[in-house]
């Protein structure tokens, strides 16, 4: 220890150890061998401390506790890289840009960035995903799953992002302000298409008559015109529109209620 003296040698990777044990127990890395089983699931492991640590996923067990929060971890490597929320250290760099980050695996997913590398694949659709996580998001375009419910509506969404921009129809909430006009709203996409009445940019051009448009949106209805289409129906006299506010002053013939007034 005091030495740093590294008699043994592993044969197939050439690292070098201080013990014969710790030799040992590197060797099931090649070898595969895991010794150590869970009698609970029968999960297998090469190390004993490894088995140890995995039952606590069964026992509910949380030694480690962060002195600051009071948050408990079951193993103490987790309670380390806890701790770096409140010290802010970030100890991986990239050696692209030069960004510190505070985990290894999340350098790991950031140099996918500089490498374009996309190691998750959608079975149903191949699209590919440079994080694990955007694929799990992806899937329940396939699925329909919607795991993130409103308290006020009860309406059910598949992101935590939806569900966020959801929540401002009930606050009321605007944090996307217009430089130019002051007006505010709910989605920073609100604003983008804001922005264009004051910079007179319309990205959207009708393939049939050159029309431009400053959302896609617009453009959608306005394509209803050359194709006829009129997905909009009046339930009562069957009457149907190529757009919902057409319809919706149609409505205000069966109405009894005249909201206009002289």
């Amino acid at each position: 220890m005091h030495t740093g003296e590294k008699p043994f040698k592993c044969d197939i990777c050439y690292l070098r150890f201080s013990a014969s044990g710790s030799l040992k127990k590197h060797m099931r890395i090649h070898t595969g061998e895991k010794p150590f089983k869970c009698n609970m699931c029968d999960q297998g492991f090469s190390q004993s401390g490894n088995l140890i640590s995995h039952m606590r996923i069964h026992t509910g067990e949380k030694p480690f506790k962060c002195d600051i929060c009071d948050e408990q971890f079951g193993e103490s490597g987790r309670l380390k890289r806890h701790i770096r929320i409140h010290t802010g250290e970030k100890p991986f760099k990239c050696d692209i840009c030069d960004e510190r980050l505070s985990h290894s695996a999340s350098l790991r997913r950031h140099m996918r960035i500089h490498t374009g590398e996309k190691p998750f694949t959608c079975d149903i659709c191949d699209e590919r995903f440079s994080e694990s996580g955007s694929l799990k998001t992806h899937m329940r375009i396939h699925t329909g799953e919607k795991p993130f419910k409103c308290d006020v509506c009860h309406e059910r969404l598949s992101h935590s992002a939806s569900l966020r921009r959801h929540m401002r129809i009930h606050t009321g909430e605007k944090p996307f302000t217009c430089d130019i006009c002051d007006k505010q709203f709910s989605q920073s996409g609100s604003l983008k298409m804001h922005m264009r009445v004051h910079t007179g940019e319309k990205p959207f051009k009708c393939e049939v008559c050159d029309k431009l448009f400053c959302g896609s949106g617009s453009l959608k209805t306005h394509i209803r015109i050359h194709t006829g289409e009129k997905p909009y129906k009046c339930e009562i006299c069957d009457v149907r529109f190529t757009n919902s506010s057409n319809l919706k002053k149609h409505s205000w013939i069966h109405a009894v209620e005249k909201p206009f007034k002289c």
